[in-house]
């Protein structure tokens, strides 16, 4: 698969949110497009990401 722009390579299908928590990404601060489409947030769990899929992930920082 592609995690924003750069190979990643699964030994199965997985869940969208198994994914981005491996990848050390919060849950709750996070955008995801699957395949140009956007994942709904409370979908991430059941959506099944594979291979030949993309992912572009937009986290979100708080700051001032």
């Amino acid at each position: 698969m592609l995690l924003n722009g750069q190979p990643y390579e699964l030994d199965r299908a997985r869940p969208l949110a198994e994914v981005l928590t491996l990848r050390g990404y919060d849950l709750a601060r996070v955008a995801v497009l699957l395949n140009q489409r956007v994942a709904p947030r409370n979908q991430l769990s059941q959506i099944e990401v594979q291979n030949e899929d993309t992912l572009e992930v937009v986290a979100f920082v708080g700051g001032g």
